[in-house]
């Protein structure tokens, strides 16, 4: 694809930018040349705009392993080993990896992030798609995902984990900002949120669920030790702990929230290690497996 002066100056660029382009591309140019120059040129956040007005391409740049400063790729990147990007690696398509990623500022794909190794990022983690890792997905900022986020590991992030699908741990999962996910949260271990933890469907710890704000799910709630939170507990269905259920002082646990209370004995179960205080709504079935 080629870009010309009037395609770019339609996307209403900055003065600064749209003279650079002037400067070294005034007959306009390749639409991947341009975002090359321009990262080599230290101008990452351009190429960055550039990509985000033009979209992606069906182009591929596949190589043995990958280490630079900043990349930004119009396509699809495949990396048979491993990625270390000092700064940002923004793709148009598709991320993999046969090893680790480890990134500085971001990553971000416009279809999915694989990696068989771990998945480690300084700043946020962003793909169109799913996000996965056959190890950890470890992010200092922000994970945000168009689909599934799956780690063989832990997954834990700084910021906030926002999902449109599932987000599915091998061991821990550990946010330090709110937690949104449109479908469910599972972690064979524990699941740790610092604000509020909300999923349009279910909840499952194979350890405890605790989070500093509200806990919320569209489904049920199951944790094999306790389920707190210093907010609400709230549940479509049920809520089951191997441990305790405990909100926070002056809130309230409630279960069943989207049946009807004559299912409350079947769809709305509390179970816990002892009854909660504050239970609100649900049907109290004692401790307990069943």
């Amino acid at each position: 694809m080629d870009l010309t002066k009037s395609l770019i100056k339609a996307k209403s660029p900055c003065a600064d930018g749209f003279r650079w382009f002037l400067r070294h591309y005034h007959d306009g140019g390749n639409y991947q040349e341009l975002l090359d120059a321009l990262v080599d040129d230290g101008r990452v956040e351009d190429a960055c705009w550039l990509i985000s007005q033009f979209g992606p391409t069906d182009s591929v740049l596949v190589l043995d392993s990958l280490e630079t400063e900043a990349l930004v790729f119009a396509g699809a990147v495949e990396v048979r080993g491993n990625i270390e990007v000092a700064s940002i690696i923004r793709t148009g398509r598709s991320i993999r990896a046969g090893g680790g990623a480890r990134i500085g500022d971001s990553i971000v794909a416009g279809g999915d992030i694989r990696v068989e190794g771990t998945l480690r990022c300084d700043g946020k983690i962003e793909a169109h798609g799913d996000i996965r890792a056959g190890w950890s997905i470890e992010a200092g900022k922000n994970v945000d995902g168009g689909g599934d986020a799956r780690a063989g590991r832990d997954l834990r992030c700084g910021g906030a984990l926002t999902l449109a699908g599932n987000a599915f741990a091998g061991e821990d999962i550990v946010v330090g900002g709110p937690v949104r996910c449109e479908k469910n949260l599972q972690a064979v271990g524990d699941i740790a949120g610092s604000a509020d933890i909300r999923t349009i469907n279910g909840i499952h710890a194979g350890g405890s669920v605790r989070c500093v704000g509200h806990l919320e799910a569209g489904w049920g709630i199951r944790a094999g030790g306790a389920i707190v939170a210093e907010g609400s507990i709230r549940a479509g269905e049920s809520l089951h702990a191997g441990d305790e259920i405990r909100a926070g002082a002056g809130y309230g646990v409630f279960a069943g929230l989207d049946v009807k209370r004559d299912t409350w004995e079947s769809s709305a179960r509390v179970r816990a290690k002892r009854q909660p205080e504050g239970l609100m709504s649900g049907w109290w079935a004692g401790s307990g497996t069943a």
